[in-house]
């Protein structure tokens, strides 16, 4: 049987790499090497547009290097899957997808696991304040309180006030695991206004902000009110006088938005009744808001987020809800904030929001000027299906870009769970698929993080080692995305999984902290190298001397390159030419990083 070889990932054998833009041409070639007497019959591109049939695309013999070629223009955005079928006089074989955009041939057409191309429209909007800047997430009660003596305002009915902000956060449930008390430090819009400074010497460019508006909960995604900040918070001019101090000193602002659901006590909803009666969906079938919700048996069985019935889910397809979130007036919840200054939204739960709900948002934020709109979602988001569809959230018209949780779990398996070189270069190849499945620019536009409010502290995942935290934090800076940072990793802020993941900013540790001085200079150097914001992504893996060590490279289509040594052991490391392996890189960037190993 011939011998065939073929590589995604290598443009002997496809150009362009990943993704392509609607019109523009790939090519796809394989090498076949028949065995002595054999005949070529054919070689097939089967390409496959999701849920549509197959079509075979035949490959012209180019006469030279066993190379067989097929040109194409992509002619629809969306995703699509390929394989190729070869027939000679020996028979049918196959070739189906393996680690490192490598082919293997196979026998059988049955369960074929098919390549992925990406075609999308048109690149999304990528502002350099975004994309050459570091992104700080802060949850706003948790942070800083900026009113004299530390003074809690806007203080809730039957809520819990900690005597100190040394206090690890607790939940008061009752026995049906109910939380009865919300608890709350009293970190408000003024402390962060009084931290600005502290944000501007760390190097941050953005503030990304969890849900601010009014709500029962510390966390307010349980939203009462989307037209109100939360007075636990502040108020609309402490939100103007921050986006003002921002915007002066080149900082932007990015705002959580919560489309999904409401708080069961929001003036939407009214469950118990506490905006007045007959005011919202719960007290009365005449609230123009009961059309928003699915009421399974009025009013007290109702569809709800993932059951939990403090938040009852919204029908985003329902038009006077979509009117009130992104209508062309300015009175929407959208456009009244933009007025304000916000810089770009992220999105809670995208995976919940329709395609055209989330086109509608985008329309909006594009007609404020508005280029930030990340999504929540922990997946690859290029073929991501929720809700039995298919998201096209890579097409162009839609999100910029999504939250980077896959670089988290690169993160943790590099430094928690590499054994062998063959584990990295697995971990690698893995990781390095978002990069062939994304479009160039929603790839770099990736909010990158190695831990939020929705998971354990990346100093307690690494057991408390300071000097796994810092390399932890030099992987994701020398990742292509944005980095984030959730407030407080940066002075090594322990907690588990929430409530402990949200204690309250310590003050005072920043002073002494070996992490805060390595981010200051991460930040540093990426805003200062280009390569570190645009570049392309490969790896090198080189067997060491004890255990392998791994080499992050950004590289141009110039030839331009520079990597970051990652050594995943305590012992000195030799590193010689002979004993690497490259992923995804050019033979040009692969022979300059052998020159400069021999120097």
């Amino acid at each position: 049987m011939a011998h065939i070889l073929y590589n995604a990932w290598d443009s002997l054998y496809k150009e362009p790499f990943g993704a392509v833009k609607i019109g523009h041409e790939v090519v796809w070639r394989l090498q076949v090497f028949p065995d002595e007497n054999e005949e070529i019959h054919y070689v097939n591109l089967i390409l496959t547009k999701d849920g549509e049939e197959d079509v075979p695309y035949a490959l012209e013999n180019l006469n030279h290097d066993g190379l067989y070629q097929v040109k194409l223009q992509i002619g629809t955005a969306g995703l699509y899957f390929y394989h190729f079928e070869i027939e000679t006089s020996h028979g049918k074989s196959y070739l189906e997808k393996r680690q490192g955009g490598m082919a293997q041939q196979v026998s059988s057409q049955s369960d074929l696991l098919r390549f992925q191309l990406t075609c999308f429209d048109e690149e999304v909007p990528s502002p350099k304040w975004y994309r050459q800047g570091v992104v700080y997430q802060i949850f706003p009660d948790r942070f800083a309180n900026g009113l004299p003596n530390g003074e809690v305002q806007g203080r809730k009915p039957n809520s819990f006030i900690y005597g100190t902000t040394a206090d690890k956060p607790y939940y008061i449930r009752d026995k049906n695991n109910e939380i009865v008390r919300w608890d709350f430090y009293g970190g408000n819009l003024k402390g962060i206004l009084k931290k600005l400074p502290y944000l501007e010497e760390l190097g941050v460019t953005t503030i990304y902000l969890n849900p601010i508006f009014l709500s029962r909960s510390n966390h307010h995604y349980d939203t009462a009110d989307f037209l109100k900040i939360d007075p636990m918070i502040g108020n609309e001019d402490d939100l103007r006088e921050l986006i003002s101090e921002m915007h002066k000193r080149n900082m932007h602002l990015i705002l959580d938005g919560v489309f999904n659901h409401v708080g069961k006590e929001s003036i939407y909803f009214n469950a118990s009744g506490s905006h007045g009666k007959n005011v919202g969906a719960a007290q009365s079938k005449e609230s123009p808001y009961y059309s928003w919700f699915d009421f399974i048996h009025y009013p007290d069985d109702y569809k709800s987020w993932w059951g939990i019935k403090d938040l009852p889910v919204i029908d985003k397809d329902n038009p006077e809800y979509q009117k009130f979130i992104y209508g062309d007036s300015n009175r929407s919840v959208l456009s009244k904030w933009n007025n304000f200054g916000v810089d770009g939204w992220r999105l809670d739960v995208a995976d919940e929001l329709p395609m055209n709900f989330l086109r509608g948002i985008r329309k909006n934020l594009d007609s404020h000027h508005k280029q930030v709109m990340i999504g929540e979602v922990w997946e690859d988001a290029s073929n991501k299906i929720a809700y039995d569809e298919r998201r096209q959230y890579t097409v162009g018209d839609n999100l910029t870009g999504v939250m980077g949780y896959p670089t988290r779990i690169f993160v943790m398996d590099l430094l928690e769970s590499v054994k062998s070189s063959q584990d990295i270069k697995k971990y690698c190849n893995e990781y390095l698929q978002l990069q062939e499945n994304y479009p160039r620019d929603f790839w770099l536009n990736t909010l990158n993080n190695i831990g939020t409010h929705d998971t354990q502290r990346i100093k307690t995942v690494l057991h408390n080692d300071d000097n796994k935290v810092i390399q932890a934090f030099r992987i994701l800076f020398n990742l292509p995305g944005v980095p984030c940072i959730y407030y407080g990793d940066e002075v090594g802020v322990e907690g588990d999984a929430d409530p402990d993941n949200r204690r309250f900013f310590p003050w005072g540790q920043e002073k002494n902290s070996r992490i805060i001085q390595e981010v200051k200079q991460l930040v540093d150097k990426r805003k200062k190298n280009t390569l570190l914001q645009e570049g392309r992504l490969g790896f090198v893996i080189a067997r060491g001397s004890h255990c392998p060590a791994l080499a992050i490279v950004r590289y141009d289509d110039q030839g331009n390159s520079v990597y970051n040594w990652l050594n995943l052991t305590q012992y000195k490391q030799i590193i010689s030419p002979e004993n690497c392996e490259y992923l995804c890189l050019p033979q040009n960037i692969q022979q300059k990083f052998q020159h400069e190993l021999t120097l």
